[in-house]
């Protein structure tokens, strides 16, 4: 294990919805909890059996740590295992804190040039390229990210990386749908009140064709339905936006066009491409960081999130370093 002085913590939707409702599908707050998993800081001290880490390291924490050898981190499928540690999902605590301790081995070396803010959105970039991976964006694919918050956006950013040629995103804010522009997104559709199968419609004429890729990212049972309808018979939607338990899909229309549905839980073996990708500068995640705030004023950075202003709200953990 080692032990971090935290620099920055981004706060994620999932923070606010424990703060506000204490519960996350099974995942119930029975005792107080501490909140944050999107971190990075400077390592402090290491443990008798830790050697690729010292004193002084600037790192990135993937906050979810096997308890065990089984059969899915045999496949290297660590995230599904069902006893893993995971940062402030009950009953682990969080490392939004001064100091935290980790597992020495989800620990991982920032190189000079990647500042400890980026460290921090590693953790929402991994469900991107999570969720790229799972849906087979290659050279060419054309792509419709559902949702501009911050995870559409780490989408539109990992699908223009993996070489989509075009990517169409929609959401109900013009100002996250600029933010969307500013990424990457090809074309954006701001969603009123249109019936899911005209924004599919919308969606397809935008494209010039309809999608072999869509990325649903607001967990919306409209949103679902518009992203089976927009799916390119033989394509693959990911479902990566999690909302009520129970959703009322047109799962006939996706079985008989042979639309492949695919969930994602979180990410695994993403934080050494993540960490390569942004010390050779081939992708930009510096425009989704909108609001910093120090560790005294939480209360105001969350309730900036839960406003829905900006985009990624960030907390500076470590008063005395001013770095980004």
């Amino acid at each position: 294990e080692v032990l971090l002085r935290m620099h920055s913590v981004g706060i994620c939707g999932s923070d606010v919805h424990y703060w506000q409702h204490g519960r996350i599908g099974d995942f119930v707050v029975k005792h107080p909890m501490v909140l944050g998993h999107e971190a990075s800081g400077t390592v402090v001290k290491v443990g008798s059996g830790v050697t690729h880490l010292k004193p002084g390291d600037r790192v990135a924490i993937e906050p979810g740590v096997p308890r065990e050898m089984d059969e899915f981190c045999k496949t290297g499928r660590y995230n599904l295992s069902p006893s893993i540690f995971f940062c402030a999902t009950p009953p682990d605590d969080g490392n939004l804190c001064r100091f935290y301790k980790h597992s020495a081995s989800y620990c991982y070396k920032l190189p000079d040039n990647v500042t400890f803010e980026e460290g921090a959105l590693i953790e929402p970039l991994s469900v991107g390229i999570h969720a790229c991976k799972r849906a087979g964006v290659t050279l060419g694919s054309k792509v419709f990210v559902s949702g501009s918050g911050p995870i559409g956006l780490v989408n539109v950013l990992v699908a223009k990386m993996m070489g989509a040629a075009a990517v169409v995103i929609t959401d109900l804010s013009a100002s996250r749908l600029q933010k969307a522009k500013e990424v990457g997104a090809d074309f954006t559709i701001q969603v009123t009140d249109e019936t899911p199968q005209e924004v599919a419609s919308k969606v397809a004429s935008l494209l010039g064709c309809m999608p072999e890729i869509t990325v649903e990212c607001t967990g919306v049972q409209a949103c679902i339905q518009a992203g089976i309808y927009a799916t390119r018979s033989g394509g693959t939607l990911v479902l990566v936006g999690l909302g009520p338990e129970m959703v009322t899909v047109p799962i006939v229309n996706a079985a008989v066009r042979e639309v492949d549905i695919r969930g994602i839980f979180r990410y695994c073996n993403t934080w050494p491409v993540a960490i390569a990708l942004l010390a050779s500068k081939r992708i930009n995640v510096k425009p989704l960081v909108t609001h910093r705030f120090p560790l005294e004023k939480a209360l105001e950075a969350f309730e900036t999130t839960k406003r829905g202003e900006g985009v990624k709200v960030m907390l500076k953990c470590d008063p005395t370093d001013h770095s980004p």
